[in-house]
């Protein structure tokens, strides 16, 4: 059986389509084969949809506040009642894609409407929460998700802040709620920016969030008031944090306010899908994203799939709208083919429009491969 496993391609195909398109190929070359096509995500937006193919659920639907205080999101997460397991997507209430360009405030954005999902999920019973963190809107440390697990963040009068990391600046202290959530969270991560900094969560994400210079200064120093009160106040250190700074903080927020951990996002997708077991039965794995170079093999969807294929021996190869790998690259991967879809080295925007009939010849090539093995 060869199991076709891709990864989006971002502005052209989606993980199914680009699976899709390449089996076509591959079935022209190979009439007798049989083949599994799923998709992968790694944490970003479409993690929810792309685990259910895969791992078939119970959509619960909960009304919950959107990225910004005075907007209400209708959307659902995802629940197993055999395993008692929900992965919750930060951004079908908190992502960037949900508000217009003029919208886009980080001072004013929150998660929130995250908190709130984590709480029906535990008023339903469910003691274990994967949360997808890509794509966010927001630059608030996770504060609006913690406040709606009971959390306070109050100034130095004690009053309560309001939503959004602009308010951090004026954050005096923080106090935990009487009594845990006793839920075993796991985030998925892949980043390693940490919370504060020239490569933390607001000098190098918050420009991608709207914010302009001077309100990308305003939210560092809110999360260094942020930081220094979670020191002060509940003894966590939360700087040194690797992945600390994924989706505007929230990634310090899990760990600091959740008690859970950050995980690498395919390693996670993997395990929750079942995917990663199915790879291990495969004959052949097909795997590919828009642009394999290589850093694709550190961290990334591919490194994710060989370190689950070849400890059982399933040969792995790739189709990437580019595949950039020098040789040494390709023989110390262990990858059996890596094809590049645009071989022919069309206009990125002239590529992007042919990814499909581009994913599918490249399909059909590997086939050809495939059946003198």
């Amino acid at each position: 059986m060869i199991l076709i496993a891709m990864d989006s391609w971002k502005g052209s195909l989606s993980a199914l389509e680009a699976g899709h398109a390449v089996a076509r190929g591959l079935l022209r070359a190979c009439p007798g084969a049989e083949v599994q096509i799923c998709g992968l995500a790694d944490g970003g937006e479409g993690t929810l949809e792309v685990i259910e193919q895969a791992r078939p659920g119970q959509r619960i639907t909960h009304v919950v506040t959107g990225p910004l205080p005075d907007r209400k999101v209708t959307d659902d997460y995802l629940y197993w009642e055999d395993s008692h397991e929900a992965v919750i997507e930060m951004a079908k209430c908190a992502g960037l894609p949900l508000l217009a360009p003029e919208e886009r405030n980080p001072l004013l954005t929150t998660t929130r409407g995250v908190g709130e999902w984590i709480l029906h999920a535990k008023q339903q019973g469910c003691p274990r929460i994967t949360l997808a963190l890509g794509g966010s809107a927001t630059v608030d440390g996770g504060t609006g998700m913690a406040k709606a697990l009971g959390w306070q963040f109050l100034d130095a009068e004690g009053q309560a802040l309001p939503d959004g990391g602009g308010a951090l600046v004026n954050l005096a202290k923080v106090i935990p709620p009487d009594q845990g959530l006793d839920i075993d969270v796991r985030a998925m991560c892949d980043v390693t920016n940490p919370l504060l900094g020239e490569k933390g969560a607001a000098r190098i994400f918050g420009p991608q969030k709207g914010a302009s210079p001077d309100q990308v200064e305003i939210l560092e120093e809110g999360l260094t008031r942020l930081a220094d009160c979670l020191k002060q106040d509940v003894g966590i250190d939360v700087t040194g944090l690797a992945g600390g700074g994924a989706a505007g903080g929230l990634g310090i927020a899990c760990v600091a306010f959740l008690k859970g951990s950050l995980v690498s996002g395919i390693d996670e997708m993997l395990r929750i899908s079942g995917i990663g077991e199915r790879i291990q039965h495969a004959g052949h794995v097909v795997t590919g994203e828009g642009r394999v170079d290589g850093q694709s093999l550190d961290g990334k969807v591919l490194s994710g799939i060989l370190q689950h294929a070849q400890p059982h021996g399933v040969p792995v190869s790739v189709i990437a709208g580019s595949c950039i790998l020098s040789e040494e690259q390709l023989l110390a991967s262990g990858l059996t083919h890596a094809l590049s879809a645009n071989d022919q080295g069309l206009p990125l925007e002239e590529a992007m429009r042919q990814a499909d009939a581009l994913a599918e010849r490249a399909g059909y090539i590997l086939g050809g491969f495939l059946g003198k093995m």
